[in-house]
């Protein structure tokens, strides 16, 4: 407890006091090894006499300013490494030329040769040491051992393993083992004083030197390369991380508060979508853009990629107040940082109030809508369908409607996989929304919305994907919770299977769509094979370092508990209704072609829907929703079945 308050005190103190104690104690440093020269010299405790005594001068008058000259001063103890030992190397062989050369040119009586030899090597001997013990204590690391949390192996000897390696040093948070790496130049041979081993060295190595950690520090690998990586260290009891940004590492601060969990991207089998920007910035560049939902998950991301492509205005629409504030502040920022000169425009507004959509049209006269404004909890919709309905199927109509009031180009609703062959009122509200832009996108004529007579045609399409990893509601993130928490993980079912994209993934692939949007598309992601959530929840248990507890291992970490199908949730989740889906321009993005309703049969019915749903008739409500969505089950039928 004394010494870490006097190791406070020390770090407190001002710059210029640290500078002014560090040449001090270099100068003590200079006589010292100056006396130790020439007591090694002349084989006895030397008493400075004559001449002698102007090498005693020199030393420190000569050592100072060559240090200061290269930077010596300027460095922070705790924070120095090799590279730190590498400039005091060559200050002192610079000190050593000048230092011999005076002492062979003055030839001072009574002043050997061998000491302009000996006195530095001495001193970079003692200046060297003086630093490693100053970074050990000042650091901390004097208590490495007693408060490190595990053993730690570093997977990639390149410069973010080095810089990784030599930060952990000074925090001593783990007690270092070693690096690995698939360069075989670089295995077996030593980095920071730790040694480099192959990957195929790594079982031994975890269980003979103890290993509980592992980071990859890989921030080059391809998608597909870390997938492998993972998948060859899923048997071994390690908690894998990743690294921060390479901002965060440049700091030379790193912690381990600071590693990332490992990115379950990682677990999808597929490389992310790319966008093609070529189509993105000319459909997007200094166009007014309206996002609806623009603080969600989506929204949120989606606003962040269209503001990168520069429109002339780029429209907020929440009926949150926090999440509008948040991501206006967010974008406003960004773009003062990336001096884009994008408007910024937050609108406070619900989708079910037509009135207000209406005069935002009217008033901003966008060109591109995109539609992400829905309520998405399955079980929570299920509970309330009919806000459900009025929220996803009518503020969907009521945006659709002010669009074409007001002259919109493009319309792109953001769909979901849930939307197919649905058993629950969400994916069946979302799968009404699609008929409602399908059914419109279909005339050719004018259509006639009460009052409204549009002569001219709104291009309206549907993005549909499928769970977004990070999203609020993500099973992702309550696993994380569940796992610190030291279990249970629930699991609905054993058997329930999901397709899972990024939230960046999704909202490009929107972008993507609007682009290529010819009319009634609906786009969907060839988003690879689906994930079975049990294999998730195991894997992400395995990769932080635990074991499953179950009847085979009763001694294991985190239980995993079925707690049974929720309402109106389904064991799989598909993306298309038909099986007739052809390509489009981009090689990961496909096009479906899926029946609808007319316009004037849907129109009717949707008249008596939007009364039901006013007046929370849910058996009428439920009738409508079967009578139009293929495929609907409601959650009765479906809990009859399973």
């Amino acid at each position: 407890m004394k010494k870490d308050f006097l190791q406070s005190r020390v770090l407190s103190w001002s710059r210029t006091v640290k500078r002014a104690v560090v040449i001090a104690l270099d100068i003590c440093l200079a006589w010292i090894a100056t006396w130790l020269a020439f007591t090694l010299r002349l084989d006895m405790l030397h008493e400075p006499l004559g001449y002698q005594w102007y090498v005693y001068a020199l030393a420190p008058a000569l050592a100072l300013p060559i240090f200061a000259r290269l930077g010596l001063y300027r460095a922070i103890f705790r924070y120095s490494g090799q590279a730190a030992l590498v400039a005091t190397a060559q200050a002192v062989s610079l000190y050593a030329t000048l230092f011999l050369g005076i002492l062979l040119w003055q030839k001072w009586p009574g002043v050997p040769r061998s000491v302009g030899i000996l006195q530095p090597l001495l001193f970079f001997i003692l200046v060297g040491i003086s630093r490693a013990i100053a970074r050990f204590w000042l650091a901390g690391l004097h208590r490495a051992y007693a408060v490190s949390e595990g053993r730690l192996l570093i997977y990639g000897a390149g410069t973010a393993g080095m810089q990784t390696a030599s930060a952990l040093q000074i925090s001593g948070q783990f007690v270092m083992v070693g690096f690995v790496d698939d360069d075989a130049a670089k295995v077996g041979r030593s980095i920071h004083g730790l040694p480099v081993y192959s990957a195929s060295q790594l079982p031994s190595v975890v269980f003979k030197q103890r290993v509980t950690d592992l980071v990859l520090a890989l921030p080059t690998a391809t998608r597909m390369r870390r997938r492998e990586i993972i998948e060859s260290l899923r048997t071994l009891p390690l908690h894998i991380r990743t690294l921060p940004d390479w901002a965060d590492l440049a700091s030379g601060r790193v912690t381990v508060q600071d590693f990332n969990e490992l990115d379950v991207q990682d677990l999808l089998g597929r490389a992310p979508v790319a966008p093609d920007r070529t189509v993105l910035t000319p459909d997007l560049l200094s166009q007014v853009v309206l996002v609806t939902g623009a603080g969600g998950s989506i929204g949120s991301e989606l606003c962040r990629q269209i503001v990168l492509q520069q429109p002339q205005q780029l429209l907020l629409l929440d009926h949150s107040e926090y999440a509008l504030y948040k991501i206006h502040q967010e974008l406003a920022a960004m773009c003062e940082s990336r001096q884009l000169s994008v408007e910024i425009v937050p609108l406070l507004a619900s989708v079910t109030h037509y009135s207000r959509l209406t005069g935002i049209c009217h008033q901003y006269r966008p060109s591109l809508v995109y539609h992400a404004a829905a309520y998405k909890h399955v079980p929570l919709v299920e509970q309330n369908p009919a806000e459900g309905i009025l929220n996803n199927v009518f503020g969907t109509f009521n945006m659709a409607h002010a669009a074409l009031a007001s002259g919109v180009l493009r319309f792109v609703l953001i769909s979901t996989d849930k939307a197919v062959r649905p058993t629950n009122i969400m994916g069946a509200s979302k799968r009404m929304a699609e008929m409602i832009l399908q059914a419109l996108a279909d005339q050719s004529r004018s259509i006639s919305f009460e009052n409204l007579q549009a002569t001219h045609k709104t291009c309206f399409t549907m993005v549909r994907f499928g769970n977004v990893l990070g999203s609020s509601g993500s099973v992702v993130p309550l696993f994380r919770q569940q796992i610190k928490r030291g279990g249970p993980i629930t699991v609905t079912h054993p058997e329930v299977t999901r397709y899972f994209m990024t939230i960046p993934e999704a909202a490009q692939l929107v972008l993507q769509a609007g682009a290529m949007a010819q009319g009634g598309d609906v786009f969907v992601l060839d988003m690879g094979e689906p994930v079975k959530i049990m294999d998730l929840a195991r894997s992400m248990v395995t990769l932080s370092g635990l074991s499953i507890r179950d009847d085979a291992n009763l001694d294991g970490d985190i239980e995993i508990e079925i707690t049974g199908l929720r309402p109106g949730e389904k064991l799989y989740e598909e993306l298309l209704i038909g099986n007739n889906p052809e390509r489009s321009e981009h090689p990961l993005i496909l096009k479906a072609h899926e029946d609808f309703v007319p316009w004037e049969v849907l129109q009717a019915d949707l008249v008596i829907l939007q009364k039901a749903a006013e007046t929370d008739d849910i058996c009428l409500l439920r009738a409508l929703l079967i009578k139009h969505v293929a495929g609907f089950e409601t959650a009765e039928a479906i809990s009859g079945v399973q």
